[in-house]
């Protein structure tokens, strides 16, 4: 059923757009007067709460900073943020509303894969720049339009490999959010693995909003891999890690960059004890050398984000960082023009991020790898660099 209602929701904006095109065209099509619009559909409740309150907050400190400094060559940065309510059909709906009824220069969001999936064909078929803050590989794949700042399923799933595999640990069994931010998850596991004979053993799901996970956790004890994954969001991802402990499982885990912040430490307890994770370097900003290329950029927006909410940000905040800053800076180069936007977007070189250094092209919308992550190890209920890979 909610299926059919994006679809429904789609297909009447298309109609919408069909009517309407020409006015917007020459509403927004690049003048260079007046307030330069940015929408922003975020999951502020619902299941994604935890990633979507976060990125709300950085939007609306960096906004508040680039209009204190006079805005983008003089006009000021009007942010309009909608609630998607953590659903498909929400995301779709405020995504039409942004790009008909405010006539935004820009789209943001959403904060999770599902609901950035089902905006990406409103922002092809519109043909207005949206910069995601979810992981999955498939938001930007065959789009021109579409673009995402979360490092890629993809390049988390190579870090554990990696790390997996210079452990000896060849046998890997993953419980999975059965959302959109988990699909696909077990058979690029399998795929990126072979090369280094690491394979799953035992796949579990679970719904973004459970609260049990006793079943998921006994058959994942009885398969005996070598390494557990744990892949999902802060509430469920905690809640689970707290189940597999409660079970006296002694595998090693780990977590996706999905749990990348103080929510997930609050929930899971002590049981996060031990947990390995790809992150990006944020969270661990303070651990870095001096010489890291990121580490004057991370320090500031902790330093700015926390001075203003007496809380560190999270590793979504930071997704929400770099795609205000990116369209900022495509602004700035080329003006509001959406095909100019787009264009310059696609070509970005070495934009230095919160989530990593970005190198945009036709082929790769996304613009980070590998080297975008660090493992980090939760140590005390902290976050413990262990590896920086810088190459």
């Amino acid at each position: 059923m909610r299926r059919r209602a994006v679809t429904a929701t789609v297909a009447g904006f298309l109609l919408l757009t069909g009517c309407a095109e020409k006015s917007q065209e020459t509403e927004s099509g690049g003048s260079g007067t007046g307030d330069i619009t940015i929408g922003a559909v975020l999951d502020i409740t619902g299941a994604g709460a935890t990633l979507g309150g976060p990125e709300k907050q950085a939007l609306e400190l960096l906004a508040e900073q680039t209009n204190a400094a006079g805005g983008v060559n003089g006009r000021k940065i009007k942010l309009i943020i909608e609630d998607n309510q953590s659903t498909e059909d929400g995301a779709a709906k405020a995504m039409t509303k942004l790009v008909s009824q405010d006539k935004a220069d820009i789209i943001i969001g959403a904060s999770r894969s599902g609901p950035s999936l089902a905006m990406g064909a409103i922002a092809e078929s519109s043909k207005i720049p949206m910069i995601s803050l979810a992981a999955n590989v498939k938001i930007t794949e065959g789009k021109r339009w579409v673009f995402k700042t979360a490092q890629n399923d993809a390049v988390v799933l190579q870090n554990i490999i990696d790390y997996s595999a210079a452990q000896g640990w060849k046998k890997l069994g993953l419980i999975r959010d059965a959302s959109g931010y988990g699909e696909g998850v077990g058979e690029q596991l399998n795929e990126l693995g072979k090369p280094k004979g690491v394979s799953v053993v035992r796949t579990e799901k679970f719904a973004p909003d459970a609260t049990d996970f006793t079943a998921q956790m006994v058959n994942i004890r009885d398969a005996k891999a070598d390494v557990n994954l744990i892949w999902g969001i802060p509430p469920a991802a905690g809640l689970a890690q707290k189940s597999y402990r409660q079970l006296g499982i002694k595998t090693p885990v780990f977590q996706s960059h999905g749990v990348g912040n103080q929510a997930f430490l609050d929930t899971a307890g002590d049981s996060a004890d031990g947990v390995l994770l790809p992150l990006g370097r944020l969270l661990v900003a303070d651990q870095l050398p001096d010489g890291d290329p990121q580490k004057q950029v991370l320090t500031k927006f902790a330093s700015d984000f926390t001075a203003k909410y007496k809380t560190p940000p999270s590793t979504f905040a930071g997704h929400a960082y770099d795609a205000f800053k990116l369209a900022i800076d495509a602004f700035q180069k080329v003006g509001t023009d959406k095909a100019k936007v787009r264009d310059h977007l696609e070509n970005v070189k070495g934009f230095v991020g919160v989530s990593g250094v970005f190198n945009m092209s036709p082929q790769d919308h996304s613009g980070l790898g590998k080297d975008a992550l660090a493992i980090v190890k939760v140590e005390d209920g902290k976050w413990k660099l262990v590896d920086a890979n810088r190459g």
